[in-house]
């Protein structure tokens, strides 16, 4: 019977390629976890302590029963910035728009927001998290998509030209409130966590969305005090970024010591490829195309998925799963045969021949045994 081992994830962080290949998410949508367990979990999670709690215990074991070694969980402060919204949506006004704006913002109260509205989620986490599991997330958001949450991505670009002083300052102010959340989140919660990470999409399918310049000056020294606080922990950070960020990848490696990245999309880049040119340095985090994962057929995905891991041994630490998460589009059947056909290369189901017996699709009969 399987038995999670977080260590797993923290030496494939660490760039360790281990014996068990792990399997990861950066997230799987509550209500994908809910359908596939016939269970509201975002009722639940809406609900009182008691359901919470509930929540998390299902939560918690899905991972568990699908052959997970940490369960991914974070809490996103962009969530709670007053007036947020504004990242990716474009129909959001943005509540910073000017330097009037800026200087108004409630700064110093977003991370007491924080903590007075994610702090019981984290420690019903810690009371629910099953033997041999650890989390794996923390904080989310990074500081572009926090300066984004408040000014939209074209209203950003329009102060970059119009407000340098402004530009430049959202991005120190941003840095400044995130590390203050950080230092607080560790001390309270960094047990619960084996990788810390948070997700800041740097780029698109064929540049950086910002200027490299812009990201190495503006962006990147806000990343190195969060970085360095994981690490004084003993911990490793994994950084998501979407997009071709090539161009910025010394940096990350060399100046802010990133020890993991996740996010892989096959026009930009399949994920060996990643792993070809940075698995000397760091673990990689990825895999599956999530495209592919929505339109192959499930024979086709395994000759995907076997082609991939082929391709990644002996290129350092990896763990496998989607280059991106899976939303609520991602069929659960595709996104069971994925982990089916993982669980398969590593060899989880040499003992589950009663399973194969009965006939049923061994990932729901692995959950049942349990």
């Amino acid at each position: 019977m399987f038995q999670p081992d977080y260590r797993n994830v923290v030496k494939c962080a660490k760039n360790v390629e281990v014996e068990r290949l792990p399997l990861y998410e950066h997230n799987v949508s509550i209500e994908k976890i809910g359908e596939i367990k016939g269970v509201d979990l975002v009722s639940l999670y809406e609900g009182d302590d008691r359901d919470l709690h509930e929540f998390f215990r299902i939560y918690c074991n899905f991972f568990k029963e699908y052959g997970y070694d940490v369960v991914t969980f974070e809490q996103c402060i962009g969530g709670i910035m007053p007036g947020s919204g504004a990242l990716g949506d474009s129909r959001v006004t943005p509540v910073i728009q000017d330097a009037a704006d800026f200087k108004n913002y409630p700064w110093d109260e977003v991370p007491t927001l924080y903590f007075d509205t994610y702090s019981r989620y984290f420690k019903a986490l810690r009371d629910e998290m099953p033997e041999g599991m650890r989390a794996i997330g923390g904080v989310g958001n990074g500081i572009f998509e926090c300066v984004q949450d408040v000014t939209g991505y074209q209203g950003l670009c329009y102060l970059s030209a119009d407000d340098e002083e402004l530009y430049r300052a959202l991005f120190a102010k941003v840095g400044e409130t995130n590390l203050k959340i950080w230092r607080r989140f560790m001390e309270e919660f960094g047990d619960i966590y084996c990788v810390l990470r948070f997700g800041d999409d740097l780029g698109y399918k064929s540049n950086t969305l910002l200027s490299t310049d812009d990201i190495r000056g503006l962006i990147f020294p806000q990343y190195r005090p969060i970085v360095e606080l994981v690490h004084s922990y003993g911990k490793p950070f994994l950084l998501h970024s979407c997009g071709k960020i090539f161009d910025v990848m010394e940096d990350l490696i060399d100046k802010i010591n990133i020890d993991a990245k996740h996010s892989n999309e096959d026009q930009i880049a399949p994920f060996p490829i990643w792993v070809e040119r940075y698995g000397d340095r760091i673990g990689n985090f990825g895999g599956v195309d999530v495209d592919v994962l929505c339109s192959y057929t499930k024979p086709a995905l395994k000759d995907y998925i076997l082609d991939v891991i082929g391709k990644s041994r002996g290129h350092g630490g990896f763990a496998f799963g989607t280059g991106n998460s899976i939303p609520n589009y991602v069929p659960a059947e595709k996104y069971l045969d994925m982990i089916e056909i993982v669980r398969e290369y590593r060899g989880d189901f040499k003992d589950e021949t009663r399973a194969r017996q009965a006939g049923c699709h061994p990932m729901v009969c692995v959950g049942q045994s349990d």
